[in-house]
């Protein structure tokens, strides 16, 4: 199992719209190959930036499968405009479980 990290930062006024986006593009995710969930949180101390955690089976199911679909195109059309910089994307794998 991969997770993959975005930390999003979101223009001002626009937290909103960009959370109603991805609760729209759940579907999108949904269905994506190797996709075996997806959250959004929030930060408390900077309400702009948002973190965007998306489990797959392969980081290859990012990478290639989603972001060469159509559905990738339709999420950026979701969310994109709502992007105050690019989204940094990091990708994890477990190393150790506490609890």
């Amino acid at each position: 199992m991969v997770l993959e990290i975005a930390q999003i930062d979101i223009k001002p006024g626009m937290e909103s719209e960009f959370e109603a986006g991805v609760k729209q593009a759940t579907p999108l995710f949904k269905r994506a190959k190797g996709c075996k969930g997806m959250e959004l949180q929030r930060s408390v101390e900077k309400p702009g930036r948002f973190r965007l955690f998306v489990q797959w089976d392969t980081v290859e199911n990012h990478t290639v499968d989603f972001r060469g679909s159509a559905d990738f195109q339709e999420w950026r059309k979701l969310v994109a405009h709502c992007f105050a910089s690019p989204p940094e994307i990091e990708h994890t794998s477990q190393a150790v479980k506490g609890f």
